[in-house]
């Protein structure tokens, strides 16, 4: 099993693994739209428009929430870069640490909504979001660092693009659609999941996503180890 999986292809792990954070993010911002007063912590393109719309009261559109997590955002991605300068290499224990605190905070966020109840007062929506909004940063960061082309694990719009100018209609080179078409089909499978979860509870999803981070740490951990540790064949 061990030279099994040293076998697989490093760009291949790491492609799987970011195609699987994608899901996570999907669900998080199902519970961010949906559950946390319509904000995005995954998105922040999302963020962006909510926030011109809501500047000019629009739809009575929320201000704070959106602006915070934009804040926590790039709090988390300026703290993945400053870690990732000292990197030697795509995965590395740094890129374990990095996506194990974004499990963490997960986890943590969703152990404070089911401790609070499905309606939590509005600072609690305000801290969940703009925490949740940081791990996605540093979520962000750490998968831009590892370089997965298609696949940022947080925005589609650039592989939506990508996957159509490309395709028989547009170009016609096809390069890379079958991992653009997968970010995009999973990022919508996760918000569905995220939804359908918040019918049970508005923590629900954020255990769902947590794991699904967790179980991509210590597979990219773990397949870094082993192929470090095998030999070259021949």
């Amino acid at each position: 099993m061990r030279n099994r999986l040293a076998a697989v292809p490093s760009d291949r792990v790491h492609l799987w693994l970011m195609l699987l954070l994608t899901f996570g993010t999907g669900v998080v911002d199902a519970v961010g739209y949906l559950g946390l007063d319509r904000v995005f912590t995954g998105n922040m393109t999302g963020n962006v428009v909510i926030l011109g719309m809501a500047l000019v009261g629009a739809d009575d559109l929320p201000v704070l929430g959106p602006v915070l997590a934009l804040g926590g955002f790039m709090a988390g991605a300026a703290l993945g870069g400053r870690v990732l300068r000292r990197a030697a290499g795509a995965w590395t224990g740094l890129t374990t640490a990095l996506f194990a605190v974004v499990a963490v905070l997960v986890l943590a966020l969703a152990v404070v909504l089911f401790a609070v109840g499905d309606h939590p007062g509005r600072w609690v929506e305000i801290t969940v979001t703009t925490v949740l909004g940081a791990a996605m940063g540093v979520q962000a960061a750490t998968a831009r660092f590892i370089a997965v082309k298609d696949v940022t694990t947080v925005v589609v719009t650039s592989t939506i693009t990508g996957l159509a100018a490309d395709s028989t209609l547009g170009s016609g080179k096809g390069g890379g659609s079958g991992r653009r078409a997968l970010a995009v089909l999973l990022i919508l499978a996760g918000a569905a999941a995220g939804a359908a979860l918040l019918r049970w509870h508005l923590g629900a999803g954020l255990v769902l996503s947590g794991a699904v981070v967790a179980v991509a740490t210590v597979v990219g951990a773990v397949h870094t180890t082993v192929a470090a540790a095998t030999p070259a064949p021949g």
